[in-house]
């Protein structure tokens, strides 16, 4: 966001700040996948494209913020990204829009398509976390399994918090699909990622390795 690595809490207030790139790409460089967000993208009103494809150059990216179209998803394989993240351009008039879910599989291919269910108080939130909707995360599973090749669910209310991930969640969200599931939102501990990996569920881990709670 702005130019620099931060870290929000609930998507709101930013919590942490760091201009400090070479330093966090080093540290990052140890894990499978990094998860990177246009921030500013995602809530319309600018974009961070030149730092976001510089990192891509760097390390194996998950990218997402502000995708609206497929053009800006293959802009972004073509530099280097490894996934990219589609989450409210899916939904559509207050629905889930299956059309631009198939024209997303059918050109880039499921392997590179994670979808994103953002949820607050038990519901799908878009456009940078900013608007409700009605639509459930169960719902937005079912419709879409058959499109993508893995779903990130963000669980708002503890998004930065550190407060841990409500796992029961994961346990009820991980036999709606048959794709890979990975879960945000508050992970404090090498506990709670094991967890996780215990029930089939990845772990998107930021706060607590920013803090160093997870080493």
């Amino acid at each position: 966001m702005g130019g620099k690595i931060v870290q929000l809490v609930q998507g709101e207030k930013k919590a942490l700040e760091f201009e400090n790139f070479e330093y966090w790409i080093e540290r990052f460089s140890a894990y499978p996948l990094v998860q990177l967000i246009d921030l500013d993208a995602a809530m319309g009103k600018d974009t961070n494209s030149r730092l976001i494809e510089t990192i891509c150059k760097r390390l194996p990216c998950q990218v997402g913020g502000g995708i609206r179209t497929i053009e800006r998803a293959k802009e972004l394989l073509a530099v280097g990204a490894k996934r990219v993240i589609f989450g409210s351009a899916l939904l559509k008039e207050g629905a889930v829009d299956t059309q631009m879910a198939a024209e997303a599989v059918a050109t880039l291919g499921a392997a590179q398509l994670t979808f994103a269910i953002d949820s607050r108080n038990g519901k799908v939130a878009i456009k940078g976390w900013k608007e409700a909707t009605s639509i459930t995360p169960q719902e937005m599973i079912r419709v879409l399994d058959g499109y993508c090749g893995a779903f990130l669910y963000t669980h708002i209310d503890t998004e930065g918090t550190m407060a841990g991930f409500p796992l029961q969640v994961a346990r009820e969200l991980a036999p709606l699909t048959k794709k890979k599931l990975i879960v945000a939102g508050g992970i404090r501990s090498q506990a709670e990622v094991d967890e996780l990996d215990g029930i089939g569920v990845d772990a998107v881990v930021g706060m607590a390795i920013y803090t160093g709670a997870i080493r």
